[in-house]
């Protein structure tokens, strides 16, 4: 591990945004889904026993090859393939916006907009580095919470194409900074993506989040981050400042 840490990357999905469960607003999603396609029925029926179910097929694509396909591909070659192609590449991005909302709102994790300025303050530079499906959800979501001058870099596979723990997409962050990996660091939630992929790239330090309603991190010696968290906000008890580490304030995995 490394204490020279100039720069923290962020993870967002379980990281710096969580999902709030909601029935209703997840339902109200499946039926917008049902809507845009035009299917008949019950639709989170539809939704359960159909679409998700396709993406599940989807998602091991994503994991055998490491990467996302575009959201056009993503709706007519795998969730709804038997639905009219030009309907279906016509309402595209609103399905996928959709299909996101199935899961429950995300919102930004306790503390995590505070951390992330005062994190700046301190003088260190964050990125964010994400998988997920849909080009425009997290871009509309920054601007739309103006908090976009918070983050250096925003790497998404749904614009790179590339799913972590693939190195490719730390790669493009760091060269979209000019930093090296010896001086950074990466914060998440999924061990076998985030703290795998962070290593693969040669990052210089991973932390791992356990937030209270999460699953206890199962750890391997290949998926072992250096530290972990179990509020977002402790981050500001590991570094302190700009190319410093506090060891004595890490909790170890």
């Amino acid at each position: 591990m490394n204490t020279d840490i100039r720069v923290i990357f962020v993870d967002l999905g379980g990281t710096f945004r969580v999902i709030r469960d909601d029935l209703e607003y997840k339902n109200a999603a499946k039926a917008k889904i049902a809507e845009l396609l035009g299917a008949e029925g019950d639709p989170v029926q539809f939704f359960d026993t159909v679409i998700d179910k396709r993406y599940d097929v989807y998602r091991d694509w994503c994991l055998r090859f490491m990467c996302e396909a575009p959201e056009e591909m993503l709706w007519t070659r795998w969730l709804a393939y038997d639905f009219p192609k030009d309907r279906v590449k016509a309402a595209a991005k609103e399905l996928t916006y959709a299909y996101r909302r199935t899961k429950g709102e995300r919102v930004v994790v306790d503390g995590g907009i505070e951390t992330v300025r005062e994190l700046r303050s301190r003088g260190y530079t964050v990125g964010i580095i994400s998988d997920l499906v849909g080009k425009h959800e997290v871009d509309e979501w920054l601007d739309h919470d103006g908090i976009r001058d918070l983050f250096d870099t925003v790497q998404q596979s749904s614009i790179t194409y590339i799913r972590k723990p693939n190195p490719a997409i730390y790669f493009y962050a760091m060269e979209e900074l000019g930093v090296e990996a010896e001086n950074c660091c990466y914060v998440g939630d999924n061990l076998n993506r985030d703290i795998i992929g962070a290593k693969a790239a040669g990052f210089g330090m991973t932390v791992a989040v356990e937030y209270a309603d999460m699953k206890p991190l199962k750890l391997t010696e290949e998926n072992m981050p250096d530290a972990k968290v179990i509020t977002f906000d402790q981050l500001l008890d590991i570094f302190p400042a700009r190319g410093q580490v506090a060891l004595d304030k890490m909790i170890k995995p």
